[in-house]
Formats: C-alpha cells, structure tokens, sequence
C-alpha cells in the first residue's frame, strides 16, 4: 500500500462521497475511483458500500481507516523528526493584522508542544493582503480571514464570527440593539488602498462601493472612525478602545477565520499546523488543554 494511496482513502472516508473527495484532493473523480479499486483489490476486500447518494464505510474500511490514520501521522512524524535532526524543519506563518484571538494562542501552544525542534517564523501583515503572502510566495500557510482569492490555494473554515458596525460612542447609532447596511447607507467608511483584494474589500465595505479615508492596519481603523466619525465593520467581540461602539450588524453575513496554505503542498509541517488549527478553534472557550492528537485534514 502506497502512502499516497492512503491518504486518497482517508479523504473519501471522511468526506464519504467521491466526488467531494476529488474536489478535496485537487484531481478527477475518475482516478481517484480507480485507485480506491486498486486497493480495495489489494486488501481482498471491499471498503466501502457505493449508493447514488456517497459511499458509507464497510467493517473492513472501518479497521482500515484508523490504521491508515495511525500510518499517515507516523509517516509525518517521521519526516518532522529527519527534517528537524538535519536543521531543516522550519515553518514559515502568515498572520493577518491584529493577532491577539486566543485561538491563535492555543494553536501556537500546541503546535510548540508538538514540534519543540521546528523554527516557526512569523510573517505578519496589514488588511492589504488577506493571503498574508501566500500568493507571493512568501509563506507556507496562513491563519487569516476570508473571502479573498483563493486561486491556487487550499482553504479551511475556522470558525464564523459574527460582524457589527464600529461607530464613535457618541454616534446616535450606538446606542442601538442592532443595525442594518441601510442604516450606514449615508456614512463615509474606513476604505483598503486600490489594488486590495476585491472579494476582501467587498465584503468589508458591506457590498457597496463606499468613500472615505484609506486605511491599512485595524489600528487605522479605529483612528479613522475616531476622529472622522467615519463608520465600518468589525467583529464583533473584538475588544475596542474607550470612545468606540460595536452595534451587531444584522445583514451581513460572519466574517471567516480560515487557514489557508499553496494547493498541493505536502508539508507534513503544514498539515500539522491545520489539524491543530482546527482543533484550536474548535475548542475555544472549554478552558482545556488543546489536544495534539491528529484529527482530520486534507
């Protein structure tokens, strides 16, 4: 059994659908299918029960899934470890702007714990740059937020957080229990310099071509709203400074913490990093110790 055909494995089991699979894994359903044959061949038996709706595992595939799961990690861990003996382990990590979430703190913990011998080097950006350099090639994987291109890019939800309107405390809106776009319809908002990412500026512009100040770090947009009065979206529970209001913004869609990495990237390193993502965000707010035990991921 090849490893890679492993992993083919592992992503139709967890998405129990080949299509979704195919999607998951950047190639055709085709190939894949043959390849799941070939080792159902080989095992002597079938893996999965096949319906027009997706697949469901057999007891057969059940024992093999948490083999291959069990292989795969060890495989990675091995790599880690030669990598990490040869001074070569190292990780580069995009972070957009303002880095304080506690998640991300969680994450960096485990991920710590876990690859003690790996040189984690943080690169972190301003609101220009949604990929934190992944398009250009400047790191291996980034914990951001959405939407932005995501061409050539794999992309994982974190967790959806809800937005609202950050106004001055004196803005005859914030004392409101909720707004909607049309209430900002009239107001300048904090604006990304030309040549942002569209899909980004979009949606932080609530889907509207504004006007207003340009602004590049989450501390402009604070100073924008503070001393123009100019308004614009935030997340929700972010802590702000004295003189500034969040009011929930009730027709706009949750912003996305997501992790994003190069499509086709087999870094064990960078696999790591998103099964320990996910986890971390997962787990927010139980007061536990984040778990390194692998998950799934792509």
């Amino acid at each position: 059994m090849e490893l890679r055909t492993l992993r083919y494995f592992v992503a139709v089991a967890d998405e129990l659908h080949f299509g979704r699979a195919a999607a998951r894994l950047h190639m055709s359903q085709p190939p894949l299918s043959r390849a799941i044959k070939q080792l159902e061949n080989e095992v002597g038996a079938a893996l999965f029960d096949r319906a027009p709706s997706g697949v469901s595992l057999t007891p057969v595939g059940a024992v093999l899934l948490d083999e291959a799961r069990a292989l795969l990690d060890q495989a990675d861990r091995l790599r880690v470890r030669v990598a990490a003996a040869a001074g070569t382990a190292a990780i580069t990590v995009g972070l957009l702007g303002d880095t304080s979430d506690p998640a991300a703190a969680r994450l960096a913990a485990a991920y710590r714990r876990l690859h003690p011998q790996v040189e984690v080097r943080i690169r972190e950006t301003d609101l220009t740059d949604p990929t934190c350099g992944l398009h250009a090639g400047l790191v291996d994987v980034a914990l951001t937020r959405g939407p932005f291109d995501e061409t050539g890019l794999t992309v994982r939800e974190l967790r959806a957080d809800p937005v609202g309107a950050l106004v001055r405390a004196d803005d005859p809106l914030a004392g409101r229990e909720s707004v909607k776009l049309a209430d900002l319809a009239d107001r300048r908002w904090f604006l990304f310099p030309e040549g942002t990412d569209p899909a980004w500026q979009t949606y932080w512009n609530g889907g509207t071509p504004r006007e207003g100040p340009v602004v590049r770090a989450v501390q402009e947009c604070r100073q924008a709203v503070l001393w123009n009065g100019t308004v614009g979206m935030t997340l929700l529970n972010h802590p702000q400074a004295d003189g500034l209001a969040v009011v929930p913004l009730i027709d706009m869609p949750p912003s996305r913490a997501v992790v994003a990495w190069n499509e086709g990237d087999t870094n064990p390193l960078i696999r790591s990093f998103v099964r320990l993502a996910v986890a971390a965000y997962r787990d927010g707010g139980h007061g536990t110790e984040l778990s390194t035990r692998p998950t799934r991921i792509q």
